[in-house]
């Protein structure tokens, strides 16, 4: 009997989707990033809005920032999940401008869908973008009007930090600069290049308001210590990272007690054996142990008969910072430390903050290796969104240590960029020059997000801007959201600048993934695994 032979050249599996040419999957592919960055696009600048997120987990985000609006958005689509890993990009190397990776890219692609309709080949709009991005590159160098001359004043931090803030935090930009340009010198190492973002730590305490908030040089832990011992100085500090408490053993087993003294007796092993152990620390001159783990009632007991101070830490990052702040080993063994092994603080105490008790650990005399912003709010949503404004911020001179020149603000380098690059499209040859102008004209979404958001009429705003621009050669003329006259500034005698290496690098990765969304011709997805998904428990589901 012979086999027989299906029908038709059926290659793949059945329900694979399988999208191709330009209609259905450039096209497609261009709408779903276009629509994934007009979301965050109302987020941009000083006047953005929040967005209200609720993940899969029920968590409820407040925020305009872009980099966890993309996190928590659970997107599906291929295309636009590229868009989502160029912005946690910007997030991870440079910590601030995710939201201008993705305005640009979506711009980008829109104009690219402008060229295609036209007829031009992908190919064709690919190459001229690339030369259109190189040559971006080159301008932004020149625009550059200011440079940090000593990241260890605050006057010259300042001015790069404050323009980052003010776009997530507008109203308060000035007093959240100054936390973090106080906490940041606070921690700046001799040679700058060499500072650390995690040496800055914030601590979120409800209550009061904003104003309350405050650096505390050194680190503030959350909660009081566990013993009667509230407070050392000089101290020599044990860390651990195992439970302080009465081994357990893995079986169980049963005890027969015949009479009242064997009942006495039986825990005195267990009593004689931590009280060596918690005697071997106090021996050591311990004056405080810091535990990553749970805290017995018996070593409890000895501790304060011992008069150590005791201290709960349950994050092991933060453990290790405190590490790095005493000097102390983490020991994973409960026993008298070595001499290197112990650490050393010179200020270990229990402060009140608001209604809450907290534990700082402060070294006085040498440069500290670690500051805290404590920060107060009325709600939680509030607390969580000012620390993200002062990560920006504290990003921002991480870059500056690297990179110290800044360009003007307020969408005024973006203008001049599309001035420049429109010249450059002006003399080119070919088809590269209509996806040069066109690249050059996605910068135009910039200072338009920037007016939009003000509430002021886009149209007048930018062509006072094309106007100031083609007028004179400065660049320095931008967007002034406070005007009622929907009027322009001069961004470099406002003080309102952007970090060059921070804005180079959000152009770059906007112009890879847009060059990647164009480079595709097919999409081809196979069925998603798994059957239909299970009903969710509903609370109160038995009861009338």
């Amino acid at each position: 009997m012979a086999l027989r032979i299906p029908q038709g050249t059926q290659m793949l599996k059945d329900g694979y989707k399988h999208l191709q040419g330009v209609d259905e999957a450039v096209l497609r592919n261009i709408t779903a990033v276009h629509d994934l960055s007009e979301i965050t696009r109302t987020s941009f600048g000083p006047n953005g809005r929040n967005k209200i997120i609720i993940n899969h987990l029920e968590k409820l985000f407040v925020t305009n920032d872009a980099a966890t609006i993309i996190r928590e958005l659970e997107v599906v689509h291929p295309a636009a999940k590229l868009l989502v890993m160029a912005s946690q990009q910007q997030e991870a190397e440079m910590g601030d401008a995710s939201n201008l990776v993705s305005i640009i890219t979506g711009e980008l692609l829109q104009k690219a869908e402008n060229l295609l309709r036209m007829g031009l080949h992908p190919s064709d709009i690919v190459q001229g973008y690339e030369v259109a991005s190189l040559k971006a590159l080159e301008i932004l160098e020149e625009l550059s009007v200011e440079q940090i001359k000593n990241v260890q004043t605050k006057e010259d931090l300042f001015k790069a930090v404050r323009s980052s803030i003010a776009a997530k935090q507008y109203g308060n930009e000035d007093l959240l600069t100054d936390l973090v340009c106080e906490a940041a010198i606070a921690v700046m190492p001799k040679d700058p290049t060499n500072f650390n973002v995690d040496n800055v730590r914030v601590v979120k305490i409800m209550g009061s308001s904003l104003y309350e908030s405050r650096v505390v040089k050194g680190m503030v832990f959350g909660r009081s210590p566990e013993g009667v011992v509230t407070n050392a100085k000089k101290a020599k500090v044990a860390i651990f990272t195992c439970p302080l408490d009465v081994a357990q053993t893995e079986t169980k087993g049963t005890v027969l007690i015949h009479n009242a003294n064997e009942m006495l007796d039986f825990t005195k092993g267990e009593e004689k054996h931590m009280e060596q152990m918690l005697q071997g620390i106090a021996d050591a001159g311990v004056k405080v142990v810091v535990t990553g783990n749970g805290v017995g009632e018996l070593a409890l007991h000895y501790l304060n008969r011992f008069g150590i101070m005791v201290v709960k830490v349950l994050s092991k990052f933060d453990l290790r910072r405190l590490c790095r702040v005493t000097g102390a080993t983490a020991l994973a063994r409960v026993g008298a430390p070595m001499a290197e092994e112990m650490g050393f603080c010179d200020i270990v105490e229990s402060v009140e903050i608001g209604g809450d008790r907290v534990t700082v650990f402060r070294q006085e005399e040498e440069i500290s290796k670690t500051a805290t912003i404590v920060i107060r709010g009325a709600t939680q949503n509030h607390l969580d969104d000012v620390e993200r404004a002062l990560d920006d911020g504290i990003n921002v001179i991480k870059a500056l240590v690297k990179d110290p020149r800044l360009v003007p603000g307020a969408g005024a380098s973006e203008m001049e960029l599309l001035k420049r690059l429109l010249a450059v499209g002006e003399k080119t040859a070919g088809l590269n020059q209509h996806s040069i102008k066109k690249f050059a004209e996605a910068f135009e979404v910039v200072p338009r997000t920037l007016a939009e958001n003000a509430g002021m009429d886009a149209t007048e705003v930018l062509s006072k801007m094309y106007a100031s621009h083609h007028a004179d050669d400065s660049g320095v003329m931008g967007v002034d959201i406070e005007s009622e006259k929907n009027g322009l500034l001069d961004a470099h005698a406002a003080g309102i600048y952007d970090v060059l290496s921070a804005k180079s690098h959000a152009i770059r990765l906007a112009t890879e993934t847009a060059l990647t969304v164009l480079r595709v011709d097919q999409l081809i997805m196979s069925k998603a695994a798994g059957g239909p998904v299970a009903p969710k428990q509903k609370q109160h589901w038995d009861e009338d």
